[in-house]
């Protein structure tokens, strides 16, 4: 019997060694190579890299934008890891960094020129070209951004424990270990025109990351067979998140101390705390999908994405799927159109306070169920940086004042504001150019319209540069664009009087639903329209006084003031 066995064992080994000697037919794999471009795809969608500072960095265009700074043009240079241990594009993370902060105030151009061969590419390439040919020309930065990862100290603590049992037939085994690691960035902003470090403009912060594990072996026999188990679980955070998470936080005190704003204000919302994110992970996974969708829902009709919402909405509704798909394009999301985590928690994210323990608690809604929220509750000493206070035009002198308009499209809002540097004006004067910007709090489409003394009124926006008219959420626009070598239009103090621009945003573009006459070309005069009141009857005529959202400035022009003749020279003799 042993022979036979024997036997049967040599004769499968010579036929599974005939089988490896013939090569194996690829058109038999056909129905499974098939399976590999979809095996190939990522089974989870791709989420926006944020870090515990990304609102600050939109507070901090709040805060810019109201102290009127001028646009600043700057460059970074490289910010090197000489521990050769974290190596992310920190220069990169510095530019997205500084773009936050510019959406609404352009406050900051980047300069990218890069003079290291090794890493010019086809526009490096291109510039250079250009410029030897006198056909470019570069603007020199005012500042410029310096810095290094300082320090990588791995394992600064370890905690290791170990123990096993061991016995005829059965060995166990059980393993625990955690370890920290510390992360220094150290950077300064610099005057670019004489290459010098601005003093007391540096940052130098730290930030811990760690990893941890444990698991269990088991080893035994049963008979002559043997068997083995092993189980354990571990986790480790990235060295690129921590990156960020420094280089948004040194930003943020830099520029804060550059321009001398109350940036430790943007450093104190309920979204820098280090829980914030898994807290409301927690309670995302507490509730039920039906609980997350009328909760997400309710805080969409809030914001008015939605109509106010009298019985709950199924969670296949296609009026919610395109809401949630303008929300999360209007709050820098990637767009789904479903609630996933980070829909949530931008949602969600005004509702979160800090308890007298210093806890993340909940404002206004229960973890069991959908309770209805009014309105957003601003907690003590942190407002989103999307709810901060916007001014509709600065006031000087008493020389410009704002007005809203009769339409009131929930919860959106448009934001104008002269750009000139108003420092002890009353007024404009004939001939000096206006500059001013324009935002709305979520995307929509958007007219512009001039209003000067003689009663002449003109379309500035939509134009040929923008002939849509569709405009970004929270996104400057320049009227005229004064960073364009080729602006389209300027606009001049033109008569003596009161001059003014109103902008209108819809949902929808606005442009079939008006009066003939207002869908003429851009930049000519409105035959039939002589004041910003009348556009605002034609807008309500034609959306209804919630359909629309208007908003209006007003500044005054004066007749230009003569110098004062020039002394004469005294009569010199030869």
């Amino acid at each position: 019997m042993g022979k036979q066995r024997t036997g049967l064992w040599v004769l499968l080994l010579a036929l599974g060694l005939h089988g490896c000697a013939a090569p194996w037919d690829p058109r038999k794999d056909q129905k499974f190579q098939n399976m590999a471009s979809i095996t190939d795809r990522p089974v989870v969608r791709p989420t926006r890299s944020i870090s515990s500072f990304s609102d600050s960095l939109m507070c901090m265009d709040y805060l810019l934008r109201d102290a009127q700074l001028p646009t600043t043009l700057i460059t970074s240079k490289q910010i090197p890891d000489y521990s050769t241990r974290v190596t992310v594009a920190t220069k990169d993370m510095v530019v997205t960094a500084l773009s936050q902060m510019s959406r609404l105030s352009n406050a900051f151009r980047f300069v990218d020129y890069e003079v290291d061969i090794a890493r010019q590419d086809t526009v490096q390439n291109l510039t250079t070209i250009l410029l030897n040919n006198n056909q470019m020309q570069l603007q020199r930065p005012a500042l410029y951004l310096s810095g290094a990862v300082s320090f990588v100290d791995q394992n600064v603590i370890n905690n290791r424990f170990d123990a096993g049992l061991s016995g005829p037939r059965i060995d166990l085994g059980y393993g625990q270990s955690r370890n920290a690691t510390i992360i220094g960035l150290e950077m300064h902003l610099g005057d670019f025109r004489t290459r010098t470090l601005i003093p007391g403009l540096d940052s130098a912060n730290e930030v811990i990351i760690g990893n941890g594990g444990q698991g269990i072996d088991l080893a035994g026999r049963i008979g002559t067979y043997g068997v083995q188990f092993n189980v354990g679980r571990d986790y480790t955070q990235g060295s690129g998140s921590a990156v960020r998470t420094l280089v948004d936080l040194a930003v943020i005190e830099l520029v804060g101390k550059w321009a001398r704003v109350p940036y430790w204000q943007c450093l104190t919302l309920e979204q820098t705390h280090p829980e914030f994110q898994r807290q409301l992970r927690d309670w995302f996974d507490e509730g039920s999908p039906s609980v997350r969708t009328q909760l997400v829902a309710r805080s969409l009709a809030s914001r008015g994405y939605l109509p106010p919402i009298t019985t709950p909405l199924p969670e296949n509704s296609i009026a919610l799927r395109k809401a949630l798909a303008r929300f999360q394009a209007d709050n820098g999301m990637v767009v789904t159109g479903v609630v996933d985590f980070p829909t949530y928690e931008r949602a969600l994210r005004h509702f979160v306070g800090l308890s007298a323990e210093g806890t993340l608690t909940r404002i206004g809604w229960a973890s069991t169920h959908a309770e209805p929220v009014a309105v957003e509750t601003e907690t003590a000493g942190a407002a989103s940086a999307q709810d901060a206070p916007t001014t509709s035009g600065q006031v000087f002198a008493g020389a410009v004042h704002a007005q809203k308009y009769g339409g009131a499209a929930p919860a959106r809002t448009i934001d104008l504001q002269i750009e000139n540097v108003l420092l002890e004006r009353s007024a404009f004067e004939v001939g000096e150019q206006i500059f001013l910007s324009a935002a709305v709090s979520r995307a929509s489409y958007m007219q512009c319209y001039l209003a000067d003394a003689t009663g002449t009124v003109i379309r500035l926006l939509p134009n040929q540069a923008n002939p849509t008219g569709w405009v970004s959420a929270n996104q400057a626009i320049r009227i005229p664009d004064w960073m364009s070598p080729n602006p389209g239009f300027i606009m001049d103090a033109a008569s003596p009087g009161t001059e003014g621009v109103a902008c209108f945003a819809t949902d929808e573009d606005s442009t079939p639903r008006l009066p003939e006459e207002l869908r003429g070309p851009p930049l000519k005069p409105l035959k039939s329209y002589h004041a910003l009141e009348r556009l605002n009857e034609a807008f309500a005529a034609a959306w209804g006084t919630e359909g629309y959202t208007g908003n209006a400035i007003y500044w005054h022009v004066v007749p230009r003031r003569l110098l004062p003749p020039a002394p004469a020279q005294p009569a010199t003799r030869k």
